[in-house]
């Protein structure tokens, strides 16, 4: 398979609405006219401004149940991506585990959100999942090892989204990775939907319902906050767990379109997340409309947080700790100023400008080496 284009993006997949769809968006903004590749591509299930771009996708999008449940695509994504031929100047590869591996008549950038979380941090990421994914996974770890370090190893320049994640890259790769953090994109202008049946003044946590992100430890910390609410946005494969482990003052709020998450953003006390997150854009959105976060001392939390400026951090995923910080943010007088300013401090422009540098370099790079 192969298409032919100056510039190109290639992304995991487009299936669902989170950072990584974002980010796809952001470097999208930074090189007008680049075609996305993709292996799925679901437009009623990811952000709706992909539909005003061109993206294309592979042979497995065809397979329905696969492009609705992208994990049982484990086994052949590898494959699938590794069949993929991208006749461009500059590729970005967007990946978190397969779109690096796509081959290149040019020069190949990976944008790296984190080394394929289910090779290296399989019991943290995979928790409970499906049973046959598990079996997957431990089937063919060696194998996809293999084919990953070749794809790591195929790129001419490694971005990492934090730097948690270029330490993670130089660990697992023996890669140095410069970091480009993803820009803060919410609008804090646009407009907002109430979400119904909902009263202002309750935390919030936005996030995919998976094991790694740690949502059952902060619904647990809230049986001991019974005078506070939380609201969790989000789906997953962990909702049902979650569901029988919440008490009545958690409220599961499911999907939220952009301007109903504005609303929520606007209306909640503060943030919370123990997620072992590589990068940690949420508590940017939070801080863009004035709201502190309390999250896990983790990874990109690190890059995006400062503490007692803009949040507090706990130590581990555990309830009690959880607890102790939300008292703490409680209790501080937060300055929304200060937390407006750093959010802003993550703009589209500032990463746009410097994506452009680098894939401008690799295009003279590629240039001179043709002629």
């Amino acid at each position: 398979m192969a298409a032919s284009s100056r510039l190109a993006i290639a992304h995991d997949y487009l299936t669902q609405r989170g950072g990584a769809e974002r980010v796809v968006l952001a470097i999208a903004a930074a090189l007008p006219g680049a075609l996305i590749y993709t292996s799925f591509y679901e437009p009623a299930e990811t952000f709706a401004e992909f539909r005003a771009l061109e993206v294309h996708t592979l042979p497995l999008n065809r397979v329905a149940p696969l492009r609705r449940h992208h994990r049982l695509a484990l086994p052949f994504l590898a494959p699938a991506f590794s069949r993929l031929t991208i006749d461009a100047d500059v590729v970005v590869c967007s990946s978190s585990g397969w779109a690096h591996g796509a081959h290149v008549t040019g020069k190949k950038i990976v944008y790296c959100h984190a080394p394929a979380r289910w090779l290296y941090q399989g019991e943290r990421y995979l928790g409970q999942s499906n049973r046959a994914v598990r079996s997957a996974v431990k089937a063919l770890r060696s194998p996809l090892m293999r084919w990953d370090r070749r794809a790591a190893l195929s790129a001419d320049r490694y971005l990492a989204n934090s730097a948690w994640i270029a330490q993670a890259i130089k660990r697992t790769y023996g890669i140095e990775a410069e970091v480009l953090p993803p820009p803060m994109t919410i609008d804090v202008t646009a407009p907002q939907q109430p979400v119904e049946g909902l009263e202002p003044g309750y935390f919030l946590a936005v996030s995919r319902l998976l094991p790694y992100k740690n949502v059952d430890a902060v619904v647990r910390a809230f049986e001991q906050m019974r005078g506070q609410r939380l609201v969790v946005v989000g789906e997953g494969p962990d909702e049902l767990r979650l569901n029988h482990l919440s008490g009545e003052n958690v409220h599961f709020a499911g999907r939220a379109s952009d301007a109903q998450l504005r609303w929520l953003y606007s209306n909640a006390v503060g943030y919370v997340s123990a997620s072992y997150e590589d990068f940690g854009l949420t508590p940017l959105e939070a801080a863009a409309f004035g709201k502190p976060t309390a999250a896990l001392r983790f990874g990109g939390f690190l890059d995006t947080i400062v503490e007692e400026k803009t949040g507090l951090l706990f130590e581990s995923p555990a309830p009690d700790e959880i607890v102790r910080s939300l008292q703490g943010l409680l209790r501080t007088r937060w300055i929304a100023d200060d937390l407006r300013g750093h959010a802003a401090s993550f703009s589209q422009e500032r990463f746009s400008e410097r994506l452009s540098e680098i894939v401008c370099k690799e295009q003279t790079n590629n240039s001179s080496r043709a002629a």
